[in-house]
């Protein structure tokens, strides 16, 4: 981790956009803009909160831990997205990791001043009320497809989200290049599985690859498969 010379513009976070214009030079004196190497870790579970981060360049991939040697990526954070917002509450204590998929710049935020700056903006407040509700709902269906949803459907589901998520790149590529363990860590799923299945929508004209890069060609295919089973 390092600091970079150059600072976020304070206009592309959810936190700059929402709040009211007086309240910028305030986040300009408390804001810590910070860089981190792809594959290095922001925090880990069971840190103590500090505060929370909004990402100005890079990706990051919040998971947690299942089973003994196992994760399971809970979502994904791009430009402008917040992460860390999972440890507040009652138990100061983050129950997911953070690590960058590639080279990441942040926002870094502390605690206090962030719910100086609720308290303050009612429009940011409201927004991430609606943040919170949208990623519960996600959250109890992703619990719900791992649950029931056969591991097909979880497989089409995950990269359905991701190219949602990151876009579609000049060569027709998900607009983010994630290794299948990830891939797998993100579906509820194996590597081996992973790889089977890829396999198989390779023959079935559903996917191309190139490398670790994945280009969906089929999307009502592999969402007829997602909705089988839902």
């Amino acid at each position: 981790m390092k600091i970079p010379k150059k600072q976020c513009d304070l206009q592309c976070c959810l936190m700059c956009r929402m709040c009211i214009p007086e309240w910028l030079p305030a986040i300009q004196a408390h804001r810590l803009n910070l860089q981190y190497k792809k594959g290095e870790q922001v925090f880990k579970e069971g840190d103590p909160v500090s505060g929370i981060y909004f990402v100005y360049k890079g990706s990051v991939k919040i998971h947690k831990r299942w089973g003994e040697e196992k994760e399971l990526i809970v979502r994904f954070a791009r430009e402008g997205d917040i992460f860390g917002h999972r440890g507040f509450g009652t138990d100061p204590l983050y129950p997911i990791s953070a690590t960058a998929l590639e080279p990441l710049e942040v926002c870094y935020i502390d605690q206090d001043f962030f719910y100086a700056t609720l308290r303050t903006n009612g429009e940011l407040l409201f927004k991430l009320m609606l943040f919170y509700a949208q990623e519960l709902q996600e959250s109890e269906k992703n619990m719900r497809n791992l649950a029931h949803m056969p591991v097909k459907g979880r497989l089409a589901s995950a990269l359905l989200k991701l190219s949602e998520k990151f876009g579609i790149n000049e060569k027709g590529f998900i607009g983010i290049t994630l290794s299948r363990q990830d891939i797998a860590a993100y579906a509820g799923t194996t590597y081996e599985t992973v790889f089977r299945l890829m396999t198989e929508f390779l023959q079935d004209n559903i996917v191309k690859t190139e490398g670790k890069d994945i280009a969906i060609i089929n999307h009502p295919k592999l969402r007829q498969l997602m909705e089988e089973g839902e």
